[in-house]
């Protein structure tokens, strides 16, 4: 079996397994304390952490009232990051998201321009209901999201390291809101569907959550420790069986790739960065898992929140009833080399 290498040359295997087995002790401790906060949900967790780890952002999508904005703020904590949040309104400026640059004068009556940073400037920024603001406003955080600096008044500002987007959207209440663009969508590392919790996750909720005290989170880890294991993660190695599994699946949800059912189906397909995400994602995955490689299961279990919002389906198929994650569950089942 070919290995893709991305593995710092000075290296070795052995720091590789030790610097994993080390990552795999802090994984499991921020597991354990999110789940002292978090009750149920284990696959929103999972994939929102992944998304981190592959030092990407995340959109959070689901009704209201499923603890996403809680599980972003908890996140915030145990990962030892700075955090601020920005509830999106329709009357939100971009400036307010930025900052801006404001006059001052001094003793002398001399004026200068001072840059006031807005509340981008932070390690973890929580977007609450992204789609209610203007695509003017949207745009605000396209730069950063993929270049981690901002441009106000000409000028430059870099953004903290790390820095990570977990945006929430809420996919019923439509009136008011502006669908998001799928440049802006396509700089989301995955998308997270939030749905109801299990029954007895519900019954713990309202049992740990309706008296005198409540669970708040802890730190686990710093944020320098958090780089270290992206940097981990980037440097876990890939089969080629795993990267042509990738490459398959992606092309494969592009129309005019030879897939019939996408050719009828799909208006347009995931671009190139759904297969950076998909490897990145993978290998975190299969570290989240106790693994030092990824595997063909990885790409399967990633599919649906990698691919999701990089598509869109025809007219026709809409008005049948499809939806995005039915073509694809078909696509995934397309799969060979298993």
């Amino acid at each position: 079996m070919g290995i893709v290498e991305n593995a710092d040359p000075a290296l070795d295997e052995k720091a590789v397994i030790a610097a994993a087995e080390s990552a795999l002790k802090d994984i499991a401790a921020i597991r354990q304390e999110i789940g002292r906060v978090i009750f149920g949900q284990q696959n929103v967790v999972e994939q929102t952490i992944l998304a981190v780890l592959s030092g990407g952002h995340a959109l959070l999508v689901g009704v209201p009232g499923l603890a996403k904005t809680k599980l972003v703020g908890t996140l915030g904590t145990v990962l030892g990051l700075d955090d601020n949040r920005i509830q999106f309104t329709p009357d939100l400026m971009p400036s307010d998201i930025l900052g801006s640059e404001v006059m001052d004068q001094d003793d002398n009556g001399k004026r200068s321009f001072r840059f006031v940073p807005g509340p981008i400037f932070t390690q973890l920024l929580m977007a609450d209901e992204i789609n209610r603001a203007s695509p003017r406003t949207q745009s605000a955080l396209l730069q950063a999201m993929q270049e981690y600096h901002v441009t106000v008044a000409g000028s430059r500002h870099d953004l903290p390291e790390p820095f990570h987007v977990l945006a929430t959207q809420n996919p019923l209440e439509q009136e008011g809101t502006y669908p998001l663009p799928e440049a802006q969508l396509d700089r989301f590392l995955m998308q997270v569907d939030v749905l109801y919790p299990e029954l007895d996750a519900e019954r713990q909720i309202l049992l740990e959550t309706t008296g005198i005290e409540e669970a708040t989170p802890n730190p686990i880890i710093t944020a320098a420790r958090l780089q270290e294991i992206q940097a981990l993660v980037r440097r876990m190695p890939v089969s080629e069986k795993v990267v042509d599994t990738i490459l398959a699946l992606v092309r494969s949800a592009r129309p005019g790739s030879g897939n019939a059912d996408t050719d009828r189906h799909v208006s347009w397909g995931p671009g190139p960065r759904a297969g950076q995400a998909m490897m990145l994602c993978a290998r975190a995955r299969a570290l989240y898992d106790g693994r030092l490689a990824p595997s063909v299961d990885d790409v399967r279990a990633l599919a649906e929140p990698v691919l999701q919002h990089r598509m869109a389906l025809t007219f026709a198929a809409r008005a049948e009833g499809m939806h995005v994650r039915d073509m694809i569950t078909g696509l995934v089942n397309d799969m060979s080399g298993d």
